[in-house]
Order: structure tokens, then C-alpha cells, then sequence
């Protein structure tokens, strides 16, 4: 990370910035600005579906930036207006019992056909958006195991598995479920994204109870789904670099760790 490089902890700037950082922090945590990484995915994903409907062979299409743009702009207000005040959205911040994985698979649906919805849509194929919820259910069963983070070592730690064989082999479940239809819809995002997740919670389910193995399995599929909508529109990776670099800068100045990261935590006891 570069801000890690020029300021690093200890260094003067950094102590002076620490306390408006933390500040900061706390107007990103009570506003919930990590949930937008899946809100934006999902109706990203919707917009490839009708791109790939439309026409198979489209890849890194710049045109339908600006559409896009409105309506992750309108799914943002979205987000802060309504579904954070009531608190209908939050994956990773606590277990859910079943009528709250009912309502975000709703509110995911919804968030998909958002993005899927055009003058030029045919709705005899709204049934393409199902694929994508069984990989949207497989990763929120990844995400019914909360992390916490050790604010003092700077690692993160898990400290229940109860029901890890059912949560995880439902995941594993609805990921083939989710890979298999995209080979039979030709959808070559779905499937490969879909391929390359699938050993995620798989790992996390055979391994041993190793947090690494969790974030994994919480990080990487949806990682590897939004990285692979980019491939198709490539103005995703605008407003996803801007929140993730925001993000983990303010968390460099708050903790001293990087984090959001694409490296995990090693310093575990066995």
C-alpha cells in the first residue's frame, strides 16, 4: 500500500492524522460504507446479464458508462436513505436467522433486476438473474460467520463455528448450482466466476476452524465476481477502486493494519 509506504506508523503524519481518521472511521462504520462492495456488485451484475443477452460476445464496453453510473448512484441514496437507517442490510455485521436471509435475498433480486432493467429488456429472460441469487446465497452463507477485529494486535478473529457444516456445504451448494447454469445459459461470467470462487468455502469447510480460511471465503468470491463484471464493463472498476482505496486508508490511519487487503491474517494459535 503507498499511503503505508510514505506515512508509516509512528511517523509523525501519522500521529498528527490518527484522530481525524478515527473520526472519519466512525462516520464510515455507522454509515456502512463496506456493504456497498455487494450492493454495487449485485446491480453491476444485473447490467451484464442484459449485456450478455443482448449480445454474447461483448467484452471491456466503455458505452454504458453512463447509465450505469445513475443507477449505482440512485442504488447508493438508496442505501443510505433507506435500507441502512432501517437496518435491512447487513451481511458480515451478524448471524441471520431465516426470515433475514429471506428479506436480503429479496432485497438482492431487487437490487439485480435494477441493473438488468432497460427500454431494451425482454422480460421472458428475467429468470437469468436466478443464477446470479444462488451465488449471491452462497456468499452470504460465508458471511453468517462474523469477523472481529483485535484492534490492538491488528488481526482478526472468529469466535464461533456453530453450524459451520450446514453453512458452508449450502454455499458450496448454491456456487454449483450458480456454476452449472452458467454453462447452460452460456453465461461465461457466472460460470467461470462461479469456477474459480467454489474452492473458497469449500477449503473453509474441510479445513480445520483457521480464521485465514474464513476471510478467504468471505473476500475472494466476491472479489472474483465483481473482477469478472469488469471484464464486460470496465467502468465498474472506477467507482470500486475509489471505495476501496478510501476505505483502507482510513482504516490504515485507525488501526495500522490494510485492510480491505487481498492478504489474510497468519498470526493465529492452533
Amino acid at each position: 500500500m503507498v499511503v503505508a509506504r510514505l506515512f508509516p506508523k509512528n511517523s509523525t503524519y501519522f500521529n498528527k492524522s490518527k484522530d481525524y481518521f478515527i473520526k472519519l472511521g466512525r462516520i464510515m462504520d455507522s454509515n456502512g460504507w463496506m456493504q456497498l462492495f455487494p450492493v454495487w456488485t449485485l446491480v453491476v451484475a444485473g447490467i451484464v446479464i442484459n449485456n450478455n443477452y443482448n449480445d454474447r460476445y461483448i467484452y471491456w464496453e466503455w458505452s454504458g458508462w453512463m447509465n450505469g453510473s445513475v443507477k449505482l448512484l440512485l442504488v447508493t441514496f438508496g442505501y443510505f436513505l433507506f435500507l441502512k437507517p432501517k437496518q435491512l442490510w447487513y451481511p458480515g455485521k451478524n448471524i441471520l436467522n431465516q426470515k433475514e436471509v429471506i428479506r436480503h435475498i429479496i432485497i438482492a433480486i431487487t437490487l439485480l433486476f435494477i441493473g438488468w432493467v432497460n427500454l431494451d429488456s425482454a422480460f421472458s429472460k428475467l429468470p437469468l438473474i436466478i443464477p446470479y441469487c444462488f451465488a449471491f446465497v452462497s456468499c452470504l452463507m460465508v458471511f453468517q460467520f462474523p469477523l472481529e477485529l483485535d484492534k490492538e494486535k491488528g488481526i482478526w478473529n472468529h469466535f464461533g463455528w456453530h453450524n459451520k457444516i450446514e453453512m458452508f456445504s449450502i454455499s458450496i451448494i448454491c456456487m454449483i448450482i450458480a456454476l452449472l447454469s452458467g454453462i447452460y445459459f452460456d453465461d461465461p461470467i457466472l460460470s467461470t466466476s462461479a469456477a474459480v470462487a467454489f474452492p473458497f468455502p469449500f477449503i473453509a469447510l474441510i479445513w480445520p476452524n483457521h480464521v485465514r480460511h474464513l476471510q478467504r471465503a468471505r473476500l475472494f468470491p466476491l472479489f472474483t465476481f465483481s473482477m469478472f463484471l469488469c471484464v464486460r464493463v470496465p467502468w465498474f472498476l472506477i467507482p470500486l477502486s475509489i471505495l476501496f482505496f478510501v476505505v483502507r486508508t482510513i482504516n490504515f490511519f485507525r488501526y495500522g493494519i490494510v485492510y480491505p487487503s487481498f492478504g489474510v491474517d497468519f498470526l493465529e494459535e492452533d
